[in-house]
């Protein structure tokens, strides 16, 4: 089992075992390259405590690592298709999270039928990424098949205004687009 193959193993066990221990947990290793291991585990009974440790590991990029998907099901990968990836929560790392956001977002809405609560949908995800939620957010506003309404009916069109309160809703007329993302993941 090559290093990054380890890591990410490593994680999902990890990962596996504690989160019986809280809501949330943060599985990441720091990164050291050149040898030992070691891990640093944030529990927490709040979607909002994992979702700032995820941004102080962004403002401390390379210092911690991931192996996995940089979206949504960050421990989904497939260790023998080798769709997983080292995520060092860098500025590439998070360029790849962006990418794997716009299709993970709108899947993840469409299971839960066409709208879903952004509160809701941040006690479902902030298990599963290392994104930061401004990634998060703009993936969201630049969805072309989604739309954050807020509670009075109107629709948001900054990320960075993103409410608790407000819903996301897939839009009646789909873009073409994520079906091709998805058709080029498939082995």
């Amino acid at each position: 089992m090559g290093k990054n193959t380890w890591l990410g193993a490593a994680e999902r066990l990890v990962f596996g075992t504690f989160e019986r221990c809280a809501p949330f947990v943060s599985p990441f290793s720091i990164n050291n390259p050149t040898g030992w291991r070691y891990w640093l585990i944030h529990f927490a009974n709040s979607y909002r405590a994992r979702q700032v440790y995820n941004n102080v590991l962004h403002r401390n990029s390379s210092d911690q690592a991931h192996f996995g998907r940089s979206g949504l099901n960050m421990l989904s990968y497939n260790p023998d298709q080798e769709d997983g990836s080292l995520y060092l929560f860098d500025a590439s790392g998070r360029e790849d999270a962006r990418t794997q956001l716009i299709s993970d977002i709108p899947r993840l809405i469409s299971h839960s039928g066409d709208a879903l609560g952004v509160s809701e949908f941040y006690e479902s995800i902030y298990n599963a990424t290392p994104a930061h939620t401004d990634d998060i957010h703009e993936a969201i506003i630049e969805n072309p098949d989604v739309e954050v309404l807020t509670p009075a009916g109107g629709e948001r069109r900054n990320a960075h205004t993103i409410g608790i309160g407000d819903i996301l809703k897939l839009k009646r007329q789909k873009s073409f687009f994520p079906m091709f993302l998805d058709a080029t993941r498939r082995p």
